[in-house]
């Protein structure tokens, strides 16, 4: 097991390295630079602009250069020295501007993992071993509502809900007067008693789809002939269960952990406009329309690296998990 481990953590550096090299690619796409778009924006109001600056920009990000030297210049400031760039647009170093928002990003979304694991096993669990009982067609009816409704429409829902009969705003992560707080036991309270209402509203598509994964994974090894011969022996209903189909059933949770963490830290970005939340997903939006460079480039290469570190975690629970999986 250590072995494996060790081999998979050995392979993730080579795929960093790729997908540095693709982000990096794909914010050059569009024509132009951050500057382009800055000196056209000030050129159409009218105004001057200061070509001495524009010039020390240039060769401080090799912004004139060829593409390669321009990504050297990048990663090596992340790699060797933690440097994540400026943002040119807010003008303040990037770090400082995505440690927060990475933060609140990776509470929500670690919440809404669990918040569906929470809500979709047991559910599942019931509705396999009740098949076609009144309490399985009404945990479906639900899934199937969940799947179709689109989250951004429940945030609005809620939004006006909460505001027309309750009086109050559900938008932010925080009371206002705990926006520019400092870190307190008050202001963490006050960020658990708001974080559950995006966290409910994202986790409604995942939930229902793990919920009728769970439900046909588990009646699929409750049919199979080494279930049947198990019961047969006398072996109890519990025990019977949890043995090896409720393990089989299980798969689908930790081997979606490599995509789902990243999903909703990438996916949030509608809802985190409507609720007004301080997450990454405006503030990527944000970056990629303004051509802002090492912004963008960093908040994508963040995202796919933790895309990367969700694999390997996925991996190891499944080899734990499967007994079929071999570390060979």
């Amino acid at each position: 097991m250590l072995q494996y481990i060790l081999r998979r953590m050995l392979m993730m550096i080579p795929t960093i390295i790729a997908i540095s090299i693709v982000t990096f690619i794909i914010i050059q796409l569009p024509p132009g630079d951050f500057l382009t778009t800055l000196v056209a924006g000030l050129a159409s109001q009218g105004e001057t602009v200061n070509q001495d600056a524009i010039v020390a920009l240039q060769e401080r990000y090799g912004l004139g250069q060829p593409i390669y030297v321009q990504y050297w210049k990048w990663i090596s400031g992340i790699f060797l020295r933690g440097d994540l760039g400026q943002s040119f647009e807010y003008n303040r170093p990037v770090s400082q501007l995505i440690w927060d928002r990475l933060g609140f990003s990776a509470a929500l979304a670690i919440s809404t993992l669990l918040f569906s694991w929470l809500i979709a096993f047991p559910i599942g669990f019931y509705s396999a071993t009740h098949q076609y009982t009144p309490g399985d067609y009404f945990f479906t009816f639900l899934g199937f509502i969940g799947l179709a409704i689109p989250e951004f429409m429940l945030a609005l829902v809620l939004l006006y809900v909460s505001f027309k009969y309750f009086g109050q705003s559900v938008g932010g992560l925080f009371s206002p007067e705990y926006v520019d707080a400092a870190w307190s036991f008050a202001r963490v309270g006050d960020l658990l008693a708001h974080l559950w209402i995006p966290v409910a509203i994202i986790a409604v598509g995942g939930t229902a789809g793990l919920i009728r994964i769970t439900r046909a994974n588990l009646l699929d090894e409750l049919n199979k002939p080494y279930v049947v011969t198990a019961r047969a022996k006398g072996l109890s209903e519990s025990r019977l269960l949890t043995k090896y189909p409720v393990r089989v059933a299980l798969i689908p949770f930790v081997s979606t952990v490599g995509w789902e963490l990243p999903q909703i830290i990438s996916g949030e970005a509608i809802i985190a406009i409507v609720l007004n939340l301080p997450t990454t997903g405006p503030l990527l939006l944000r970056a990629l329309q303004s051509e802002d460079m090492y912004l963008a480039g960093s908040l994508i290469f963040f995202v796919s690296v933790l895309t990367v570190i969700g694999t390997l975690i996925s991996d190891i629970a499944l080899a734990y998990l499967d007994p079929r999986i071999r570390y060979s």
